[in-house]
């Protein structure tokens, strides 16, 4: 059995070798996503966790080297209330610097105790997946107009595979077309990528937005009935049953704070 310890070495090897081999190429760049999970009572977590994001985290994230993404509260979606954060790394090496520095900032471990200062727990629990994103989009997409138009709504969908085979010909289809016809119908999507480590695995991982509830059912209609997603999906050996064991799916919506909305 590979261990996660083992799949991340050998990633990290991988990783190097194929930045040397194409160093043009855009690099694919890895994102951790956290679901901060909360329970409704006297304890106020969420505004906790949120307050600790805003004014702890994320700013520390961002002097050390990472790149905050997102952060989102849940909409629709089993077990909530939670909260689910996403951050960018450029390479794994990158992660563990940023990890280090993190340990000796001062201003977040006063954040830290802040957010566990309160009465009970600041939260329940917390989930963490690494992602490494597909070439079709190497990083996320964020928006260049958020200040002038309202928030959107993200679905988070979940793809677990019945095999690392799947996994591979899913991916191929994505980076082969998918993508792009998600981009073309107007269906925004963030962020695509295997995931490294995390559960449910072998699974792909991504997000698209949509301006609200009623838009996003019209796109995926549209979608379905695409011509050029009719063609990509077509052979046998692509269809759902064969590569797509699973499909997880969630709606989130962006805090006020959230880079990404």
């Amino acid at each position: 059995m590979i261990t996660g310890a083992a799949a991340l070495s050998t990633l990290m090897t991988s990783q190097a070798q194929a930045s040397q081999a194409s160093p043009a190429a855009s690099p694919r760049t890895f994102l951790e996503l956290k679901t901060w999970r909360l329970h409704n009572s006297d304890e106020s977590q969420s505004k906790r966790v949120s307050d600790y994001l805003e004014a702890g985290l994320f700013p520390a994230l961002t002097r050390a080297g990472a790149k905050p993404v997102a952060a989102l509260g849940n909409l629709i979606g089993p077990d909530g209330p939670y909260l689910t954060t996403i951050v960018q790394y450029a390479s794994l090496g990158a992660m563990q610097d940023v990890l280090t520095k993190l340990g000796t900032d001062d201003a977040h471990e006063k954040a830290s105790q802040k957010l566990s200062a309160g009465p009970g727990m600041p939260f329940v629990t917390i989930e963490s997946s690494l992602l490494h994103s597909l070439a079709i989009l190497p990083e996320p997409v964020l928006p260049a107009d958020a200040a002038t138009r309202p928030p959107r709504i993200f679905e988070l969908r979940v793809y677990q595979n019945q095999s690392m085979i799947a996994m591979q010909k899913k991916a191929g289809m994505f980076n082969g077309g998918e993508i792009a016809i998600f981009q073309r119908l107007g269906m925004k999507p963030v962020f695509i990528g295997e995931s490294v480590i995390g559960p449910r695995m072998p699974n792909i991982t991504y997000m698209l937005s949509f301006d609200n509830l009623d838009g996003r059912e019209k796109l995926w209609q549209q979608f379905g009935s695409d011509p050029g997603w009719k063609t990509l999906s077509a052979p046998a050996e692509l269809k759902d049953p064969q590569i797509v064991a699973n499909i997880g799916n969630t709606i989130l919506r962006p805090l006020p704070f959230s880079p990404l909305r």
